[in-house]
């Protein structure tokens, strides 16, 4: 089945521009309400995480939710999870409250994203497939990027920290009932019940130990780039404003290359968009050492968007294309989890490195991770662009003969998932 565009706007892209909305306009309150319950710095960046958190703890559970309800009652039990976790925050009576809202909100999220990205693998037509999923994508992007603005103009009503916590709400319950009243995509296949994830993870591992590692870099890369600019920015002496502003317009790069790249993954192939998105995010990274300026952060900071906004939708799309039909979910939430591990990981390594060697070392190992991260997409990636319509390459045979899917549909010359070794 391949769903209407008017069906993907009105229960997935607006849905998913809400969220983003939400997230983006909370991201800068959670610390300071964490900090007016007398949180210290560190506490306040521990509530956070705990976000992060809820998304590792329900990546793998979500898969198996979704393999056994299907997507539309899995959106809703994420929307029922959400708005408890919005309402939570909007209550926000202590820390403890809080953090739990916020973790309730990641749990959520897992749930949306995994249960989002099965429907579209299912319901898209494959050679539109990476347009569909970076203009999901691009969409969070875009909500995220207004979401500080709105924020902001909330703050300096009356209502403060509140009222953009009411927003988030606001925005979690429309965008679940949109979701909500979803339909399952006509060719979703549920996973065998008794099949547990882990069975999954062995049947397929081939394909998860050759472009997972590529998944875990790029989610490092976007989490480090979070953590290193503003740093950066306080060690060059840029001012608050001016860091946001940087923060900004890389946002707004991000938005502008959302859709665009999804088309590039279409048209010329996964293979060339992950090598270069994945080692311009990496090159960057290695030239921070030799930024000494506001302005030579400027262009680093732009190389970041640009790699940043070149890889949009690219891991969900890799991983819609190499998902068996016969456990998508279960496989998918593996998939998620590898991408998830790295940006819950990457400022942890950050932290460890500074403070052991300082920011220079910590960015060039970052940098590092991001070319490894190139050479498995390049290594595993076959050229061409991708086609639904082939047998399954050699490498990533198994010991029990796989149930028809993606995987067994890739052909070398044409698949643009696998490449035999």
């Amino acid at each position: 089945m391949t769903a209407p565009t008017r069906q993907l706007v009105l229960h997935v892209h607006t849905p998913t521009s809400l969220l983003g909305l939400a997230t983006g306009a909370t991201a800068p309150v959670v610390p300071l309400a964490a900090l007016a319950h007398g949180a210290s710095l560190t506490l306040a960046a521990l509530v956070v995480a705990a976000g992060g958190l809820g998304v590792l703890i329900a990546d793998l559970p979500a898969g198996r939710l979704v393999s056994q309800v299907g997507e539309q009652r899995s959106m809703v039990i994420g929307a029922v999870v959400g708005l408890v976790g919005a309402a939570l925050c909007v209550v926000d009576a202590s820390l403890l409250t809080l953090t739990a809202g916020v973790t309730s909100l990641g749990l959520a999220q897992a749930v949306w994203g995994l249960a989002r990205q099965s429907y579209l693998t299912a319901a898209v037509d494959p050679a539109r497939r990476a347009r569909a999923i970076s203009a999901m994508a691009g969409m969070h992007r875009l909500g995220f990027f207004v979401g500080p603005f709105a924020g902001a103009a909330v703050l300096t009503t009356a209502s403060g920290m509140v009222g953009v916590f009411v927003i988030q709400l606001v925005a979690v319950g429309v965008a679940g009932v949109l979701m909500s009243t979803m339909a399952d995509a006509e060719i979703h296949t549920r996973g065998t019940p008794s099949a547990p994830i882990w069975a999954t993870a062995r049947r397929h591992r081939a394909p998860l130990m050759r472009l997972g590692p590529g998944a875990f870099a790029l989610g490092s890369l976007r989490a480090t780039r979070m953590v290193l600019l503003p740093l950066w920015a306080e060690r060059v002496g840029m001012d608050a404003s001016t860091t946001a502003l940087l923060f900004g317009v890389a946002g707004a790069v991000d938005v502008v290359l959302s859709y665009p790249s999804g088309v590039a993954l279409d048209r010329w192939g996964r293979r060339g968009m992950a090598i270069l998105s994945t080692a311009l995010f990496g090159a960057s990274l290695l030239a921070m050492p030799l930024v000494h300026t506001p302005t030579a952060l400027w262009f680093v900071a732009l190389g970041m968007g640009v790699g940043n906004g070149l890889t949009n939708g690219l891991v969900m799309t890799v991983g819609a294309d190499i998902s068996p039909a016969d456990a998508r979910p279960q496989f998918l939430s593996l998939w998620r989890l590898l991408h998830d591990g790295g940006v819950a990981g990457a400022p942890v390594a950050v932290g460890v490195i500074a403070g052991v060697a300082g920011l220079p070392p910590a960015a060039v190992a970052m940098g590092v991770v991001g070319l490894v991260g190139a050479g498995f997409f390049g290594r595993n990636l076959a050229p061409g662009r991708f086609s639904p319509d082939a047998r399954p390459p050699s490498h990533l045979s198994v010991e029990e003969p796989p149930a028809p899917g993606i995987l067994d549909r890739c052909e070398p010359s044409s698949s643009e998932s696998v490449k035999p070794a």
